[in-house]
């Protein structure tokens, strides 16, 4: 299991574009993917888990991988957190 967190810098958060790209990158791993923020969690795959999370500017994400591809999967959602959220 590898877990990292992620600070949002969007001024809109994780509005319906960036999702739908979050949503792209994680199913490109067969890893389970998950988001949380405050209690909250949700699957990273499915559109609706990731704006029903309702993340804004300058909230923190953690961001949970397990499975074979894990390593891969980090590389890859750290990279994409940095460059689009």
């Amino acid at each position: 299991m590898t877990i990292f967190t992620y600070t949002i810098t969007d001024p809109l958060g994780i509005h319906a574009r960036p999702a739908g790209l979050l949503v792209k990158a994680a199913g490109n791993f067969r890893s389970t993917i998950t988001l949380a923020k405050e209690g909250k969690t949700g699957d990273a795959k499915k559109i609706f888990n990731v704006m029903g999370m309702g993340v804004k500017k300058d909230d923190t994400v953690t961001i949970t991988i397990e499975g074979e591809d894990e390593a891969e999967a980090e590389t890859a959602l750290k990279a994409f957190f940095e460059a689009n959220l």
